[in-house]
């Protein structure tokens, strides 16, 4: 990946973790989850994420703000199959002027199975992009991830 994924563990300032069960209908014909999903549970929880350290989602959606997708990037090192229990980790990896980063890692019985990356843009109603109010912005960047790979 071009992102340089941390391959190690790191001191996280601000993680949640979410935990997800794989249902059926998330896994595909070769009994594993459809890499789609993936995406799924990144926004899931990242939206956990907002609701522990910063405001929740509806809290933006109340004053015509989003944080809409602009990049993905995963790396999938092995499959989870229905049944699995995951952990799915997240962190705040950067925050600029209108836009921010979040890693994740996801887990079952302690292997990680996917590391991922989304960058965000904030932007109105109409889709226009829009800073990140300051105070808002004040309180992302006080929870960075102490991240060696964070971008400047």
């Amino acid at each position: 990946m071009s992102s340089g994924l941390p391959g190690e563990r790191f001191a996280r300032q601000a993680e949640a973790i979410l935990h997800h069960r794989v249902q059926f209908f998330e896994t595909d014909a070769m009994g594993i989850v459809h890499h789609a999903n993936y995406i799924r549970f990144l926004e899931m929880s990242r939206v956990e994420w907002l609701d522990l350290h910063d405001r929740p989602y509806s809290d933006y959606m109340a004053i015509d703000r989003h944080f809409s997708t602009t990049h993905v990037e995963i790396d999938y090192h092995r499959a989870a199959k229905f049944d699995d229990r995951l952990e799915i980790r997240v962190w705040l990896a950067w925050v600029r002027g209108a836009s921010l980063g979040m890693r994740y890692e996801i887990e079952h019985e302690g292997e990680i199975l996917v590391r991922a990356e989304t960058h965000h843009a904030m932007v109105n109603g109409e889709g226009r992009p829009v800073r990140i109010p300051k105070d808002r912005r004040k309180s992302l960047q006080s929870l960075l991830a102490e991240d060696p790979a964070r971008p400047a």
